[in-house]
């Protein structure tokens, strides 16, 4: 029976060879190891004369060996076999340690090609475990070494247990085993783009006998990636307008809420806010997600959502991350509905930290239907919680939450409306290759009546007398009675170079260069809180820590308090970043600021300038002028604009990062396409995915496609899929 791209390893391959794989890498099928790419291709290197050897260098030598000889190491158990080889006009010494069977081949007057990397050895060059080939016909000796010198070596992404040769043996075999291919690209594309057949890609992306075979396998394999993407999402929504919505029209509510406004909404909330509406009486339900900077008025839209809702006795649940963001929304909600409209709708908050009688209450009046906005956190959850008739469910940065959690929530109405908000601007690729199953709308217009945020960079290892004027321009704000945010990268940090770091705190990137990698982290909350306690300007003020170690009473007591203004300077580590709303915080200061990402700066700027009071945000760093972390520093600071920080973070950092954990699954994560520089391919790719549903929708005809998309997803992440 031919193997398959379903077949298993195990069965193929044997069952050493398929444990180490899916421990290594969670690869268990054919499919699933022939998608494991090569990360790039080495030479064997051109044929040299040994005389012209250069170290370090990768070298293909045409030789015969001289003499082979065994002796026990001294200084560590087993055996040196080392082989003198010479092509005429110089020696070589080949070594392999605890390999003695070689002798048998590697005997006095065999010619053959001898590849590796070259090494010294008290003074003396030597190839220390080559590769090589023997071979009796002198006439084709030539020849054979000048076709392996050339041809490309694939290197896989490997690991300690698994090296990549061994990977490339393993993928060998596979190819070797494997049956004919029905093609995921229909043939009309691949003539149209000028792309070559399935197998013929799988070969010359592992088994490439030239370089110049790379480049076409590849983009090949990239339009079957964008394909099968771009097709499974637009799967994903067709399945959802399958369902059936109970139409929610707007009403008195929702004008009477609009005539007591008093300003007039943005065009973008305008158009954003009709765009909802029109979904609201559609015949399935809105599956939207709205994106848009901190302040932009999201709440507000969502708000005017949850009242065309109500008009109909329908519920609406608001989802936070957090119980002070809950909280806080809770009381923006009540607040934007007015002494006349909040008594009608009832708003009701249910977190896990409130006490059990007044959480009954809540969950009593959220069950009868009485309570038509309801906001929580985890609790709104629970099997404890129901509701009387939920229509709209509402995520609030939605990145913080599981796709298991967000269904629950869903599971407890009748195919609700769902409407996710978000403050981490998305660029339009990323917003196509990972949210492509919902609409997306973007508020990018302001409200009027902002003051504005100023963003400085203070390169403090370049001008060591900014850092004691960061600490005084933070007094002076407070003397002005304005509120400081201090933001560090740690809580605590290890004078040797370690940090205590916050669970919350972005990643470097992966391919951060060795200026960023090697730096210590020089600020964390302790160590900037013992500081400004000694510091003169600050005898007077009143400073306090916030981090995520603390227990969440003490936690929400601070922020609190910070709200109030009974805090001036608040030293925290990023569980600030979505947080309460101070209006009076006027100044934000992130030490070692090149240790977070574009967008998290981006977002920790947003807390200050957010009522009349002109917003200061000083980015302090010690990374050195030209590097990639200044470079992200410099960004934030070039600009307010997130959307366009948003690009700028995607081409510093890749989409790797980007993305995150809105991948649904390790093998659901992009292998070879990348958003940025393919960014017109997944557009094609998405019109044509478009072009064969509309002809094809259950892919009847494109067997090929169908069974490539339930490879790359399996049951779980198709399900994950479509709860995102």
């Amino acid at each position: 029976m031919p193997v398959t791209l379903d077949s298993r390893l195990d069965a193929e391959l044997g069952g050493k060879t398929a444990t180490a794989m899916e421990r290594a890498f969670g690869i268990r099928t054919v499919g699933e190891l022939l998608s494991h790419y090569p990360r790039r291709y080495a030479k064997h290197g051109e044929l040299t004369p040994i005389d012209s050897l250069i170290v370090d260098e990768q070298v293909t030598i045409v030789a015969q060996v001289r003499s082979a000889s065994e002796r026990r190491m001294q200084n560590r158990r087993g055996s040196l076999l080392e082989v003198v080889i010479t092509d005429g006009n110089g020696n070589l010494t080949l070594t392999f340690f605890n390999q003695s069977w070689r002798l048998k081949d590697l005997r006095p007057g065999r010619r053959g090609t001898f590849s590796g990397k070259v090494g010294v050895y008290r003074g003396h060059q030597q190839l220390a475990h080559p590769d090589y080939e023997l071979f009796d016909d002198e006439e084709s000796a030539v020849m054979t070494a000048q076709a392996y010198a050339t041809t490309p070596i694939p290197l896989y992404p490997a690991t300690s247990t698994v090296a990549s040769w061994q990977i490339s043996t393993i993928v060998g075999h596979a190819l070797d085993l494997l049956g004919p291919l029905d093609d995921p690209l229909p043939q009309g594309l691949r003539e149209t783009e000028h792309l070559l057949d399935f197998r013929t890609a799988l070969e010359r992306v592992h088994r490439p006998e030239s370089e110049d075979q790379v480049p076409d396998a590849i983009r090949t394999l990239r339009w079957h990636e964008a394909l099968i993407l771009q097709t499974a999402l637009l799967q994903q929504r067709g399945l959802v307008r399958a369902l059936s919505a109970i139409p929610r029209p707007a009403g008195a509510l929702r004008d009477r809420f609009d005539a007591a406004l008093p300003f007039s909404l943005t065009p973008d909330q305008e158009s954003v806010g009709q765009a909802i509406a029109t979904d609201l009486v559609g015949p399935w339900p809105m599956n939207r997600l709205v994106q848009g900077e901190v302040g932009s008025g999201k709440t507000l839209v969502a708000l005017r959502a949850m009242l065309q809702v109500a008009e109909s006795g329908g519920q609406a649940a608001l989802i936070a991350p957090t119980e002070v963001l809950a909280g806080q929304h809770l009381r923006s909600l009540t607040r934007m509905l007015g002494p006349n409209l909040a008594p009608e709708l009832m708003p009701t908050l249910l977190t896990g930290q409130m006490g059990a009688a007044e959480r009954r209450k809540a969950a009593l009046r959220v069950a009868s239907g009485q309570s038509l906005i309801v906001v929580g956190t985890h609790a709104l959850l629970s099997a404890k919680t129901t509701f009387a008739d939920l229509a709209l469910v509402v995520v609030d940065e939605q990145h913080r939450f599981g796709v298991e959690q967000r269904e629950t929530l869903r599971a407890k109405g009748t195919s609700p409306h769902a409407l996710v908000l978000t403050a981490t601007p998305i660029p339009r690729t990323v917003a196509m290759t990972v949210f492509g199953d919902l609409d997306v709308s973007t508020i990018r217009t302001m409200p009027a009546g902002r003051a504005g945020i100023e963003t400085f960079v203070a390169p403090v290892a370049e001008r060591p007398g900014w850092f004691d004027r960061v600490w005084a321009r933070a007094a002076e704000e407070v003397e002005k009675g304005h509120q400081v945010f201090v933001v560090c990268p740690a809580i605590d940090v290890d004078p040797a170079g370690g940090a205590e770091a916050e669970a919350e705190v972005e990643a470097e990137p992966a391919d951060a260069p060795d200026d960023v990698e090697t730096r210590r982290t020089r600020w964390g909350v302790v160590q900037v809180a013992a500081l400004l306690a000694e510091h003169p300007l600050f005898a007077r003020l009143r400073v306090a820590v916030l981090h995520g170690r603390m227990p969440a009473d003490e936690k929400d007591a601070i922020m609190r308090a910070f709200a109030a203004g009974d805090i001036d300077v608040l030293v925290a580590t990023t569980v600030i970043e979505v947080g309460v709303d101070v209006p009076n915080a006027s100044t934000m200061i992130i030490l070692d600021a090149d240790r977070f990402g574009v967008s998290q700066l981006h977002q920790l700027r947003g807390r200050v300038g957010r009522g009349g009071v002109p917003g200061l945000c000083l980015l302090v760093t010690e990374a050195e002028p030209g590097s990639s972390a200044r470079s992200r520093v410099e960004a934030v600071a070039s600009t307010l604009d997130g959307f366009t920080l948003a690009e700028v973070d995607l081409e510093l950092r890749g989409e790797g990062n980007v993305l995150g954990a809105a991948q649904s699954g390790a093998r659901s994560s992009l292998r070879l396409l990348r958003v940025v520089t393919d960014a017109d391919l997944i557009a094609r790719a998405r019109e044509e995915g478009e072009r064969i549903l509309a002809d094809d929708p259950a892919l009847i005809r494109h067997p090929g496609l169908a069974d490539a998309i339930d490879r790359r997803l399996d049951r779980e992440e198709r399900a994950a899929l479509g709860k995102n």
